[in-house]
């Protein structure tokens, strides 16, 4: 843990680093709800691809798991158009955090729901990321915001319910941004593990309160909580770039 006063992002990379070469893929990300709680890392240590482990927030020895669905509203393979089937879609991804020798702060992704079949074979394949088929919804009220995720394939009939009320913009903790500062994902493909960088703006957040929560995905994971959830965030849209994975070990 940190030492009483200090500051636990000191030397933490709150912004990201410019891509190296050319962009791999530009999305955007739009109505996104963050849900975390926090995680022992000898819990899930065991979860992490090798040359990756389990970050921890420096003021509390923890890690933390999260809950993430929203609407993916567009998708662009290099310099080329925005896909507008396979590449808007609704999705919910559990995700760890981690890090690996080089420093690099990322995600380590247990799953991502999604209603695309043709997208889960292909992500599998040439990134593997471990994406999942789902019959999924996203509604929206004045006020309240659902997600709803019921899985196809694998372990059918997972289920993952989410509802939240959007509310005032907030400035984040210091957990709060090293939670949503992350620029890259580690994964394992073909014997190897790699590093998925990207970029993008500062997240800008709203609190929101839970009008439901009803989720057995975080747990199909393997994930076992180790306390309540943190404030729940709220935001409306955010656009990404992703560059060339690159070799961990």
């Amino acid at each position: 843990m940190s030492p009483q006063g200090s500051d636990p992002l000191a030397g933490y990379p709150v912004a990201a680093p410019p891509l190296r070469g050319r962009v791999w893929f530009d999305q955007s990300w739009l109505d996104l709800t963050f849900v975390h709680w926090p995680v022992r890392p000898a819990d899930v240590a065991h979860l992490y691809p090798a040359g990756s482990r389990p970050d921890v927030f420096p003021a509390d020895g923890m890690t933390y798991v999260g809950l993430v669905p929203f609407r993916m509203g567009h998708t662009k393979v290099g310099a080329g158009p925005a896909m507008p089937y396979f590449g808007a879609f609704a999705e919910t991804n559990v995700r760890l955090y981690s890090v690996d020798d080089a420093g690099r702060h990322g995600v380590l992704f247990r799953s991502l729901e999604t209603a695309r079949l043709a997208v889960v074979p292909a992500i599998r394949a040439t990134m593997g990321i471990p994406y999942t088929w789902a019959r999924m919804r996203v509604t929206r009220t004045p006020e309240v915001i659902t997600y709803d995720s019921v899985r196809r394939w694998p372990q059918r009939g997972l289920r993952s319910r989410v509802a939240v009320r959007p509310g005032e913009t907030v400035e984040p903790t210091a957990l709060e941004t090293w939670l949503t500062a992350r620029w890259g994902a580690h994964t394992r493909k073909a014997g190897r593990t790699w590093w998925v960088p990207n970029q993008h703006e500062p997240w800008p957040l709203q609190s929101a309160q839970v009008v439901d929560l009803d989720d057995e995905l975080v747990a199909a994971a393997g994930v076992r909580t180790a306390g309540e959830p943190l404030r729940v965030l709220y935001s409306r849209s955010m656009r990404t770039q992703f560059g060339r994975p690159i070799v961990v070990v």
